[in-house]
Parts: C-alpha cells; structure tokens; sequence
C-alpha cells in the first residue's frame, strides 16, 4: 500500500541533514542562505548535526543513519530536506532503522542526485511515496512557467499539471552569488518522443539518478521489478537521469536495470536532459537507445529532472499521466 505525508504547509517543521555530502566554504554561505529562506516563506526550520563538509560525507554512516531516522520519525518533523545531493549515501542505506520507519507515519523526503539512493527504498520496500525535486540549495530558485517548485506539490494530493518550461539553465557559481534566486539560462529545449508519434501513458512514477540507483538494483533496497508487480495494474512509469558518467557507463547501467526488471510493467520511460559526456562512439542518446530501445517502450527524451535545470520536481508513487503531441507536452501527478 502506498503512503503519502500529510501536506506541507507554512508553520510546519523541515529538517536539514546530510546523509550524503556535507557543508563548508561558500556552499556553508548557500546553505545558510537557504535556510533563512525558508523561514521567510514560513516554515520552522532546524538543522541536525550531520552537516560537516571536511570529508566525502557529513559524517560515520551510522550517525548520518541514525539521524535521518530520527527526522523521519519524528511527528513534529513535517519534512526531510538535505543541503545537496554527494557520492556514496549508498553506505548508510542499509544502516536506518527499517521497522521503526515501517512504524511511523510517513515524512516527505526531498532531494536528487545522490539522494535518489535513499527516496528510491522508502518508496519500493515502505510505500512511502518520496519527492524527487530540489535539495535545498537548489529550492529558492523560482521555476519558470509550467514547472512547480516541489513545495507546492508537497501541499496536497493535486491534480498536480507541469508541461515542458522550454528552458535550458544553470546554477549562479557559489563565488559569484551565494544568495542567487533566479537561474541563469543558457538555451532553449523541449522534451521529444521517441518510439510513438503521440503519447498518453499512465502509470506510478519510479526512478533517479541513473549512477546512484543502479547500485541497488539487485538488492532490497532497490527492488522495482517487486514494485512494479505490487502495482502491475496501475503500471509504472519509470524516469531516470544520469549526472555525469560517460556514455558507454550508462549504457552498461541501463543494460543492469533492464536485466534486473525495472521496466517489465513501465508503460513509458522518462530520461533526463544532461550534460554528461558522449562516448567517442556513442552520444548519450544512442546508450539509452541501446539499452532501452529493444523495450518498445515510448521514451520521453530530455525532461526537465535531473542535473540540468531547472526542475521538474516527481513524486515517487504518485499516480501519473504523461501527455505528448505536436501541442502538449505535459506531466500531471496525483498524490494518491
């Protein structure tokens, strides 16, 4: 059975840990920045102690562990909000206290990249849907027309509607501005279908970062060919972003997920935009197609959800349909 949070409003109470990388030097400024701006929109806002930045991550994976389970049990907490994403949060997902979760009631987590290591299990193994949108240096950002920030689908169970914004952008360089709030954009770009001349799919939403997520695959915490089954008459729709990793190693990871049966019951397949380097002889549009194409699955190419901005924040279990035509090219979520 899948769980939503309660809805996020003003007054409610976001967490700021870091399970993955931690702070420091002008990010510290940034995460600072964005904490205060989230009290200016309303929200109480505490910071836990897993936020050091000295190393690799903010901390042993036993403290970082116990204390996102801390934050996601407790009722007062209303959110989860890491300050970015980072390498290895894989080390502590086997390290959270699985049955006290599976006893509360659920908290939404927020976040990508490295963070899709831990949305992806509370969602396959509790249920618990989970946001795949900005971590918290990304969030006060404002989105372009069509994109919501992730905070507005977090308020309610929707009809949640997003269409293609159009925009390519980046971030403002932390030496530059440390308080920047709006994206700087760098071109023009529109989601394209492949494998169909019109598409009107529906299914749950399951996915991230293809470099952090193919890790699980195999292991209980990344079991989607069970959830897929679990939730085989609504389908699935899978989406998936790669970071940075050439394009031969994403190849070989999507290869991975097909194998494991991540796409037996998808109705469609999402793939983010990205900068990540070609392959001397294949693009990363030819990876996906090696891998995913045999499928014959529509494949909805260069979708604002990944490490290219601005985002298109998805909701791990929410129920989906993706619309696209010559005139339409929109997402809409349903929070139930």
């Amino acid at each position: 059975m899948l769980r939503f949070p309660a809805p996020l409003r003003p007054g409610d109470t976001i967490a700021v840990t870091s399970p993955s990388a931690g702070v420091s030097g002008l990010g510290a400024e940034r995460v600072a920045f964005c904490v205060d701006w989230l009290r200016q929109a309303g929200y109480e806002v505490v910071v836990g102690e897993c936020m050091d930045g000295s190393g690799i991550t903010a901390g042993p994976a036993e403290r970082r562990a116990a204390e996102l389970t801390a934050m996601l049990c407790d009722p007062k907490i209303r959110c989860v909000l890491p300050p970015w994403g980072g390498e290895t949060a894989i080390d502590l997902v086997d390290l959270l206290d699985w049955d006290a979760l599976a006893q509360a009631e659920p908290t939404w987590l927020v976040g990508y990249s490295d963070m899709s290591t831990v949305l992806l299990p509370l969602t396959t193994r509790l249920g618990w849907a989970t946001m795949h949108g900005d971590n918290l240096a990304d969030t006060p950002y404002a989105q372009p027309a069509g994109l919501l920030p992730w905070t507005e689908l977090a308020s309610g169970p929707g009809p949640h509607v997003q269409r293609d914004s159009g925009r390519i952008a980046t971030w403002a360089r932390l030496d530059e501005d440390t308080r920047a709030v709006r994206w700087r954009d760098v071109g023009e770009g529109t989601w394209r279908l492949h494998g169909a001349d019109s598409l009107h799919a529906r299914g749950r939403l399951i996915g991230g970062c293809v470099e952090t997520v193919t890790n699980l695959a195999g292991t209980p915490y990344g079991d989607v060919a069970a959830f897929g089954r679990r939730h085989a008459d609504d389908g699935l729709i899978v989406y998936l972003e790669a970071a940075e990793d050439e394009a031969a190693t994403i190849c070989r990871n999507l290869h991975a997920l097909r194998l494991a049966g991540w796409f037996e019951h998808a109705t469609a397949i999402l793939i983010g935009r990205t900068n990540a380097a070609d392959n001397a002889k294949m693009t990363q549009e030819q990876a996906v197609l090696d891998a995913l194409g045999r499928l014959g699955l529509p494949l909805v190419f260069d979708v604002e959800i990944g490490h290219v901005p601005p985002h298109l924040p998805l909701v791990n279990g929410a129920m989906a349909t993706v619309t696209v035509t010559a005139d339409v090219r929109q997402i809409t979520q349903e929070l139930r």
